[in-house]
């Protein structure tokens, strides 16, 4: 049973958002599929899944009870997989309508699929990747001292919808110490001169397909301490991709990044994994991180985003995003990846 979500846009096409009406797609193992859907709905629903064969539209009024709908489409035994994202009320509502049913989620299965992407799939995200890049190559003249994180996010927003997407998912802007929190949200602290401001642009695109990015930029020369760190992080990002093809764990990639920064003294300020994958989600199967050691597939596209965080005095990410091949990786990301120095 798959609700609205990546999961469902990557089956059927249809870009529903989760609500409170329940919609769901009924998947049984060797019978046809049924869409069932709010009638309000129905018409947009069923030009989704026209020309799919064995997917049948069934809709429900407000007066009637879905939930009755979906368990008299499914098979009378059997374990059922509900998709990751499906809100809570609706799986609390199906377990209750169907007692002694093992409910599962179907997250492995369907993150597997997602993971190795078509060729359509990675064209949609090299055009995503060029529309990031596009506003990262103006953010030099967004950060400037005296302008507030604020002031450089909404700015930032507003070209990231002039590039392209359809959607901001999340910009960050963080300054300064600020830089040290890598989910930071941008506030009002203002930027001054020897600031290091770590720039983290991700969005959706018409296609559904994501953008991710991460730059880091200083306002004037940078401290030695900064400019040491950042050729380190520089550097183990080039390992990182250079550990990329078809057949390696993907713990390994994680691996040859975070040994470069250990071996100079950071390990314990690089507090994330390497990567994730990204596709209609911006995070999404597989993930680069120690202990998975999941073999990578050819398709599979990913972040490869080391980082080094020093609390109450900056931070530093580089993060692009990749292809992996049967002989390496192919950079989507073509923004200059050394610490950018903006005149100040």
């Amino acid at each position: 049973m798959v609700s609205p979500g990546a999961d469902l846009r990557y089956l059927v096409g249809y870009p529903a958002l989760p609500q409170e009406r329940l919609t769901c797609l009924v998947l049984p193992a060797l019978q046809s599929g049924h869409f069932v859907v709010p009638e309000l709905d129905r018409d947009e629903a069923s030009a989704s899944v026209h020309g799919l064969p064995g997917i049948h539209v069934r809709s429900w009024r407000e007066e009637e009870d879905p939930v009755a709908l979906v368990v008299s489409l499914l098979p009378g035994s059997g374990a059922i997989a509900v998709d990751d994202r499906m809100w809570a009320a609706h799986v609390l509502a199906l377990g209750a309508a169907l007692p002694g049913r093992e409910l599962r989620t179907i997250g492995r299965v369907l993150g597997a699929l997602r993971a190795r992407k078509e060729p359509a799939e990675v064209a949609a995200l090299r055009e995503a990747a060029a529309a990031v890049d596009a506003v990262m190559a103006g953010m030099p003249e967004r950060l400037r001292p005296g302008r507030s994180e604020l002031e450089v996010a909404a700015e930032t927003r507003a070209a990231m919808l002039a590039a392209g997407h359809v959607a901001a998912g999340y910009v960050i802007v963080a300054s300064g110490p600020n830089g040290a929190l890598p989910h930071h949200a941008a506030d009002d602290r203002v930027l001054c001169g020897g600031d290091a401001v770590v720039v983290d642009l991700a969005g959706m695109m018409p296609s559904g397909y994501w953008s991710d990015c991460t730059r880091t930029f200083v306002l004037g020369e940078p401290e030695p301490e900064l400019a040491a760190a950042y050729a380190v992080l520089r550097d183990a990002q080039e390992a990182a991709v250079a550990a990329v093809r078809e057949g390696v764990p993907a713990a390994a990639v994680d691996a040859a990044a975070r040994e470069r920064i250990t071996a100079a003294g950071y390990g314990r300020s690089f507090v994330h994994r390497t990567g994730h994958g990204i596709g209609l989600e911006v995070h999404e199967e597989p993930y680069i991180a120690a202990g998975n050691d999941a073999a990578l597939e050819a398709g599979a596209v990913f972040s490869v985003e080391p980082g080094i965080y020093l609390p109450g005095r900056f931070g530093a990410r580089l993060e692009d995003i990749v292809v992996c091949g049967p002989d390496g990786a192919e950079r989507l990301n073509h923004t200059p990846r050394d610490l950018i120095v903006v005149d100040a």
